[in-house]
């Protein structure tokens, strides 16, 4: 073991047993007093491989959740995730999608009853109740709660210890505790849905751009990487600040929404072929592809032979964070399953290995301590077979 991994040993072994605490609110912070926007040298300098606690610590708390972020942050992530959507009244929050009844109790909130209702979101028919027809004022009256109790049943004990939290309020968290720890706090911010959204006049971008010039996060080596599932997104998003940009990428045979409306026929299969990433490479810095674009799964569900997108990639200057690794059999490749219980860990250290190995920059996460004593074993020296 390396001097350093021994100190982040130490580290993770000290935040596991602070996991019980949480933060339920935010001093007041100001742009001009903020010290944490930007990098010394840019995400080139974060740590190899890069370990991105996936909607904060998602596999211990309510994903979303100040009290997910800070334990990430606790448990030694290098990077924490955002997923952004708006309110009706254009302000940011935080939360993986628009409709909320699964990760907020609305549904216990009589005088939201009439809100509940069906809409189409790129493609799809939604049922529930939807961000964009709540005022902030209204949203902060609900309290956040675990997504999958079914597999998590323990986070369902932190269920209401923390509000939906705006991206304002994690900028001014962020800033503070890069203040506290003397190291920049990264962020990867992503827009949900952005198409759906602008068609509603509530576009994402924009606001999104002011706030990051506010709180000294827009240039191109500061803290935070901006991260879309619809290229155009992150090409509008190019225009308005030099913030590090990523293009998410989902299964092969499935299109980006932006695509579909603007009768692209490219899929992602075509994005993922050097011509693509060549492409992506024109806008954006990197691509966050569904790990199964990496190594593909059989009908068993085991990992098949690695395909050359890490290679193909990397050939067009293009860094890669695929998603998504947790700890749970019910996630993991079938090879690394233990018993039949879905929500029993399994070997995810195996898998994470397997995953370094492929070259891969960073990884997404739900369990970032996991993730980081898995990294250990490949930085700095360790070169992966792939690469």
């Amino acid at each position: 073991m390396t001097q350093a991994g021994a100190a982040r040993r130490t580290v993770l072994g000290a935040a596991v047993l602070a996991a019980g605490t949480g933060i339920t609110g935010l001093a007041a912070g100001s742009a001009s007093a903020a010290s944490g926007g930007h990098g010394e040298g840019g995400f080139r300098d974060l740590p190899y491989p890069t370990v991105i606690g996936h909607r904060g610590a998602s596999g211990y708390r309510p994903e979303h959740t100040l009290g997910s972020y800070q334990l990430a942050l606790d448990l030694g992530a290098d990077v924490i995730e955002q997923d952004l959507v708006p309110t009706k009244d254009g302000h940011l929050v935080c939360r993986h999608e628009n409709e909320i009844g699964g990760t907020t109790d609305v549904a216990d909130h009589p005088e939201f009853a009439a809100l509940r209702t069906t809409k189409s979101v790129d493609g799809v028919s939604v049922t529930g109740w939807f961000t964009e027809d709540f005022t902030l004022a209204e949203l902060k009256t609900l309290r956040a709660k675990e997504r999958i109790p079914a597999v998590r049943q323990r986070n369902t004990l932190y269920d209401g210890q923390w509000a939906v939290p705006t991206f304002e309020e994690v900028l001014r968290w962020a800033n503070r505790e890069s203040r506290r720890r003397d190291r920049q706090v990264w962020l990867h911010v992503e827009t949900k849905h952005p198409s759906y959204f602008r068609a509603l006049g509530l576009g994402l971008e924009e606001p999104l751009a002011k706030l990051l010039r506010r709180y000294g996060r827009d240039r191109h080596d500061s803290a935070v990487f901006l991260q879309s599932f619809e290229p155009s997104s992150i090409q509008r998003l190019s225009r308005l600040v030099s913030a590090p940009r990523v293009v998410l990428l989902s299964a092969a045979g499935t299109r980006p929404w932006d695509f579909e409306q603007a009768k692209d026929p490219r899929t992602v299969a075509d994005l993922v072929k050097p011509e693509g990433l060549k492409w992506i490479a024109g806008f954006a810095q990197g691509i966050g592809p569904t790990m199964d674009l990496i190594l593909p799964r059989d009908a068993a569900g085991k990992l098949g032979a690695p395909t050359t997108l890490v290679k193909d990639a990397h050939a067009q200057g293009l860094l890669l964070h695929p998603y998504t690794a947790r700890n749970e059999n019910s996630f993991l490749p079938a090879d690394f399953r233990k018993g039949t219980d879905p929500a029993a860990y399994g070997d995810a250290f195996a898998a994470f290995r397997t995953y370094f190995e492929q070259g891969i920059d960073g990884i997404f996460t739900d369990n970032p301590d996991t993730g980081l004593l898995a990294a250990e074993a490949f930085r700095p020296g360790r070169r992966p077979v792939n690469r």
